[in-house]
Formats: structure tokens, sequence, C-alpha cells
């Protein structure tokens, strides 16, 4: 006896059939007929009352079809429940960013993401982007954000978006008034570097190196803030990512001018475990990610 043999049977005693009830089951009537008659001994009772037309249950039949109904009825409920809770939209998306993706733009996608999904939060914590990595890989994170990403066998590597590279100075430094900063300008200058373990410090110093132009490196910091910080008392110029100079250009206690060496760019991805399956939550996260920087890029609300 299986659920596929009691759903024929109510299927015959709804058509009063066995070719329509046989129909609706996706089965030959004669396999219909023969089924029903397994059912009958495995239970040993007469279900249908076969002499008569259109095809009725017995006592019995109707007493066990109402049976049968109800315990169906409860297996689709359980199994529809079951497909809506994988798709719900709900639980913590932890996610572990550099903290000049985390500081400066992921605040923007948290509130309206849990807006719309109200029994869904986000928790974020930024990160070194060694950390950031260990922590998707420790699965102390379900999605990671940073710069300069590696594809290995563990991750997975979804790429965001490039962001332009743009010279950082104090206001009143001379180059701050260019419309365009030339490598040759920078030959020289005091510059605050990133350190360098980073990936973006390495990604300039490549640049610059192939520019034939030579900084002046008098301070090495782990994070954009403190770069920042930095020029802001006259350090020295460094360059940074557009994006995460924004606040303090509009503010103008700091003045950022592009940068004449084509496809210097900061390249921003998503990462996640490799072969992780992904809550509805996470999955539904990264899909507002995705979308939010598509439409920056075409210049459309998100």
């Amino acid at each position: 006896m299986n659920l596929d043999a009691l759903r024929l049977f109510c299927d015959v005693v709804r058509l009063r059939s066995f070719s329509r009830g046989a129909a609706a089951s996706g089965v030959s009537q004669s396999a219909a007929s023969q089924a029903i008659q397994q059912l009958e001994a495995e239970l040993d009772a007469v279900l249908l009352d076969r002499s008569r037309r259109p095809l009725l249950p017995t006592e019995e039949g109707r007493g066990f079809h109402e049976a049968c109904r109800t315990l169906l009825q409860g297996f689709d409920k359980a199994r529809a429940d079951l497909a809506a809770s994988r798709q719900r939209v709900e639980g913590t998306v932890r996610v572990a960013a550099i903290y000049s993706v985390g500081l400066h733009d992921m605040s923007r996608h948290m509130q309206p993401f849990m807006a719309a999904h109200p029994q869904a939060r986000v928790l974020l914590e930024c990160l070194h982007p060694h950390k950031v990595v260990e922590a998707v890989l420790n699965d102390e994170a379900d999605v990671g954000v940073l710069s300069y990403p590696a594809a290995t066998r563990a991750l997975e590597v979804l790429p965001l978006r490039s962001e332009a590279m743009v010279v950082v100075t104090h206001p009143s430094h001379r180059l701050a008034r260019k419309r365009l900063v030339t490598p040759a300008d920078l030959d020289g200058e005091a510059f605050v570097a990133f350190d360098h373990d980073l990936a973006v410090r390495r990604a300039i110093d490549r640049a610059l190196k192939q520019h034939g132009v030579r900084v002046n490196v008098v301070m090495e910091f782990d994070n954009v803030e403190t770069i920042k910080q930095a020029i802001g008392i006259a350090a020295g110029l460094s360059i940074l990512p557009r994006p995460t100079v924004l606040k303090e250009v509009e503010i103008r206690t700091l003045c950022a001018v592009p940068l004449g060496i084509p496809g210097l760019v900061r390249p921003i991805a998503i990462i996640h475990r490799r072969g992780k399956r992904l809550t509805p939550a996470v999955a539904r996260f990264i899909e507002a990610l995705q979308k939010a920087d598509e439409a920056s890029a075409a210049g459309t609300p998100a």
C-alpha cells in the first residue's frame, strides 16, 4: 500500500469510473483495476460495488475513502508547507566585508533588504581582507564582500563592480586643482600607501612602475579610513577607490582628481563557500547586492 494507490482509489470513487480514475492518475484502466484489487486484498475488504453503474463505494469503502482524503490532504499540505519554507526569506545573513565597503556601501543595501523581508536580518562585520576569506571558509560568515578576489576550489566568486581609482589630496595640495593627474605628476610625491601585503597595494605599485613613477612612501596603513585621516593632515597624497571618498569630497575636506592610468580599478566581488547550499535569505541578499550595483551602473534607481 502506498500513497499513489490511495490517491488512485480516491480518484476512482470521485469520478465513479475505473477508466476516468485511471486517466486522472495517469495509469491504464487495467493497472487501476489491479491496484484497487491489491488494495482490497491488503485490507481484506471490498471497497467498490462493481455491480452498479456508475461505480460506487461500499459502506466500508465510503469510510476508507474519507480517511484516505484526510490523509492525502494532510500530506499535500505538509509538502506544500515544506516547499514554501524553502522559499521563505527568513533568518540571519552573516556578512563579512572589508572596511571600505562595509562602512561606505553595505548600509544602503541592508536596510532596504530587511524592510522588504521583515523575517530576515543582516549581521555585518568589517574585517581585514584575509579575515574576510577566513570567515567565509570557516563558516563564520555566509557571504564575503572584498576587493581583488581570488577564486579557489573552496570559494565561489561573483564579480560585483569595478571602482575607479583617483588621486586623493588635501584641498591645499598643488594637484588638487588639476582636472587630470598624470603619472609624471606623482613622481617624487609624499605618498600614503596601503600595507605591502594587500592586493590593492600591489596593483597600485605595479601601475606606477609600468609608468616609471617613483613615489616617496611616508606612511603605510591597512585600511582606507586611516589613509584618509593621514591625507587630511596633509601628510601626503594617495590613490584610493573613488566611492570611498565621496563624502569627504562633498564636504570639501579632501579632493579627488581623476588619474591618467587607464585600467587601474579596484574590482569588488562577493564570495561564498563553493558547494554550500545557500538559504533563501542569503541567496536573496546576494541578488539584492547584484541588482543594486547593476542599477547604479546603469544610472537608474535600485
